[in-house]
């Protein structure tokens, strides 16, 4: 369907019956063994900072199953370790992630077009080179936290070419490794050309990432054969604020706020002034446009008692500061509540 033309009501509806059909896929006995199968091979953990743009989605840039790159998504792609939530969530993952004799790999991503730089980040008003300071300042401050050793965690920027789902590889120094630029038959040469990009690298993270970099190749080239469409036009019709929108890998679809920042009051005011503009230019029907609030939970009881509570509180926050802020928005806002389920990745209504 057009999600963008439809009523308000048939857009929450199938916006909910997206997440349903995403969880149904994800806890299928297929996905689960390609899952099982694929860290059984590559153990190696592997997470991703990045923004809320749908059209950064590296599962699919990549072919990794789902579930494999575990994300951390902001609007703009802005973190900050010194965020006591983000920080005490990044820890949490990484620890847990050791004491089952794993590495991480941190992928702080960016990302650009090519072909305009309107199709950039707008949350750095498209300038690519600050995009990329920050990125070496978040892998800066990770190294702060968890060692520049690199024995438990090795952070690397990663570009995000739009227009083509191209990786671009950083280097410690100034070399990098462009996947666009290289051909299929040139993947033979890749182990050597990360073991020169990253000669601390352990061998089973090499191993490890060489998957991504594979299937990435094999992503630019079906994107290459194919007549793609570069919507670059604002069209957001939602505001998600906390974590579990996974099934949102769409482009111009929703303006996804994590839940790291201290302020959320900012981005919050930045998404509401998009969705009020995207109305007033009738790119959106203005009869309503969607608030939905999520925390996961990873067991029953208490685990999911706290995630209602934070979601419920998001909710809540925000529509406040939208009533006081943007009245004539607020009255056309349909607010929803929800918990997602950690292992089935099921977005509960609550």
């Amino acid at each position: 369907m057009d999600t963008y033309s439809k009523p308000i009501a048939e857009r929450i509806d199938w916006l909910f019956d997206l997440a349903a059909r995403y969880s149904d896929t994800y806890t299928s006995p297929e996905t689960w063994m390609a899952r099982l199968r694929y860290l059984a091979l590559h153990p190696t953990d592997i997470i991703a900072l990045k923004c809320m743009d749908g059209r950064i989605n590296i599962p699919v840039a990549t072919h990794t199953p789902p579930g494999i790159i575990q994300p951390f998504r902001n609007l703009g792609g802005m973190f900050n370790l010194g965020w006591p939530h983000l920080n005490e969530a990044l820890a949490h993952h990484v620890l847990r992630t050791a004491r089952q004799g794993r590495q991480t790999l941190a992928l702080i991503t960016y990302h650009f077009s090519k072909g305009d730089p309107g199709r950039g980040c707008a949350g750095f008003n498209y300038d690519t080179a600050a995009a990329i300071a920050h990125t070496h300042a978040i892998k800066a401050q990770v190294e702060d936290v968890f060692g520049r050793g690199h024995g438990g965690v090795y952070p690397i920027v990663c570009g995000f070419e739009t227009d083509e789902d191209a990786l671009i590889l950083h280097g410690d120094h100034s070399g990098q490794l462009n996947l666009a630029e290289l051909s299929p038959t040139e993947a033979d040469a890749l182990p050597a050309r990360l073991a020169t990009l990253y000669p601390d690298m352990s061998r089973q993270m090499r191993d490890d990432l060489m998957p991504l970099l594979l299937g990435n190749l094999e992503r630019i080239a079906q994107v290459r054969g194919q007549d793609r469409a570069l919507d670059i036009e604002h069209r957001e019709w939602m505001i998600c604020v906390g974590r579990g929108f996974d099934f949102l890998h769409m482009p111009n679809l929703a303006l996804i706020i994590g839940p790291y920042s201290p302020n959320l009051e900012d981005p919050i005011r930045k998404a509401a002034s998009i969705i009020l503009n995207n109305m007033r230019a009738g790119r959106i029907p203005d009869d309503g446009f969607l608030l939905l609030a999520s925390a996961p939970y990873e067991e029953l009881g208490v685990d999911r008692a706290r995630a209602e509570v934070k979601a419920r509180f998001m909710a809540e926050f925000t529509a406040q500061l939208i009533g006081r802020e943007f009245p004539a928005l607020a009255e056309k806002m349909h607010s929803r509540t929800a918990v997602l389920n950690w292992q089935s990745r099921a977005l509960e209504q609550v």
